[in-house]
């Protein structure tokens, strides 16, 4: 089974993160595989029509505040924001995976939460910072659970 993940990382922890995943992905059962794609979304990335379902990760960015009644301004992330609302892509999203800094309190993974929202998505699991080995496996039970049952 594909696993399809599009992602955006500034500062590198989400992308350290679903590389891990797809490495974890790569050793486990050799009898019955899932593959995991990634697909990177910046600044430069041109939205375009989506053909098989995938999951979002996205990081928490917001501008300044503390994520409840001010702050919760998405910053740094929008490019994966409009990718999901080009086309019929948001309908193809299985689901949304967000990470954040539990230091930052109510902020913790509110990027993610709020594209659940927008998106009428579920939001399947959120990790911190580069996540942990532990993270990587819960994570990736996740995943194949829901591809399985789409």
């Amino acid at each position: 089974m594909e696993i399809r993940i599009l992602f955006v990382s500034i500062t590198g922890n989400t992308r350290a993160f679903v590389h891990q995943l797809q490495a974890y992905a790569e050793n486990q059962s050799l009898e019955s595989p899932n593959k995991i794609t990634l697909k990177e979304i910046d600044d430069n990335t041109l939205p375009a029509d989506e053909d098989q379902p995938f999951f979002a990760f996205v990081p928490t960015y917001l501008e300044g505040g503390n994520g409840v009644d001010n702050g919760d301004q998405e910053i740094l992330t929008e490019s994966l924001r409009e990718y999901l609302e080009f086309g019929d892509n948001a309908a193809l999203c299985l689901g949304i995976v967000g990470s954040g800094n539990k230091n930052f309190n109510n902020q913790y993974c509110l990027t993610a939460k709020q594209y659940a929202a927008e998106f009428d998505l579920p939001l399947l699991a959120d990790y911190e910072l580069r996540g942990t080995s532990a993270d990587v496996k819960r994570i990736y039970d996740e995943l194949v659970r829901v591809s399985r049952e789409s």
